[in-house]
């Protein structure tokens, strides 16, 4: 049996590991929860006072900041345009990976190691690199400056990352509930769908919840594809507020009011859904 002074020595080093990594992460979040708030605080404060108390809270908020950029700058149509766009293309992302991701990680042919590895090659591609090719096959289509034409990008840009996310939950899930629901008569799809796409709930909402905050904070593809006022997205009309404001003195509390209204639906989603996608993460790294 080992003494007590042989075991302290052990100890020690991994507490102290684990005490370091608490301090990491805990003052990165004190860090970003300190700028979240302040970005918040700012939106909240007219202009001058801004600058004169940059660190103040404001006791007289400044709403009309919000209205002002919601109004005037067209937020509201940007948020739309970006809601509309990113629940559908989340959506049909969905629809399409997650059956694929079905077959690639319980199927058996030939070609299936194949296919894996070329949707990991796509994980790969650099976006800018796909900007001419899409921007001409996209007016070839009659969908150039549409948002139907850009969740369509969204879609195809995004199924490499979402069928390799979901191979690791379908392939983590026992695999005797498979064999025992076709025993009972079960075909191929009966077994998708009411066996394994129930167990796979936790991994579709992770991969749901960061297509979304991904597709919501994305701007070069949106950039390229769109050019009307009437169908930018949030990421455009942002750069479009800072564009304008080389021009017409600098409304900074505004600018932080549109930062606020485009951190909104990420920090909601983080807020009400990171139980379980944590979850989900975590059942997905079992394999």
């Amino acid at each position: 049996m080992k003494s007590r002074k042989s075991i302290l020595p052990r100890r020690w080093p991994r507490r102290w590991k684990n005490a370091a990594s608490y301090i990491i992460v805990g003052g990165w979040s004190g860090f970003s929860l300190f700028f979240v708030l302040w970005v918040v605080f700012a939106s909240l404060k007219s202009t001058r006072k801004l600058f004169s108390k940059p660190w103040s809270i404001p006791y007289d908020p400044a709403f009309g900041n919000y209205v002002k950029t919601w109004v005037s700058s067209r937020f509201g149509d940007y948020f739309l345009n970006s809601l509309l766009v990113v629940s559908l293309s989340v959506l049909v992302l969905l629809i399409v990976s997650t059956p694929a991701a079905y077959v690639l990680s319980r199927g058996k042919f030939r070609s299936r190691q194949v296919i894996s590895s070329f949707l990991v090659f796509g994980m790969g591609v650099p976006i800018p690199l796909l900007f001419v090719p899409l921007a001409v096959i996209m007016a070839k289509l009659g969908l150039a400056d549409t948002l139907s034409g850009l969740g369509l990008v969204y879609v195809a840009v995004s199924i490499p990352f979402t069928v390799f996310v979901l191979q690791g939950f379908f392939s983590s899930l026992p695999s005797e509930l498979e064999s025992a629901a076709r025993i009972d008569g079960c075909k191929d799809w009966q077994i998708f769908w009411h066996v394994m796409l129930p167990l796979a709930k936790p991994g579709i909402l992770t991969v749901a919840i960061l297509n979304f905050v991904g597709l919501w904070n994305e701007f070069q593809l949106a950039l390229v594809l769109i050019d009307s006022p009437e169908n930018r997205t949030l990421s455009l009309g942002m750069y479009s507020l800072i564009t304008s404001m080389k021009y017409s003195g600098g409304d900074w509390a505004g600018l932080f009011a549109g930062v606020t209204i485009v951190m909104i639906p990420t920090i909601a989603l983080f807020l009400f859904l990171s139980d379980r996608m944590i979850s989900g993460i975590t059942m997905g790294g079992v394999k």
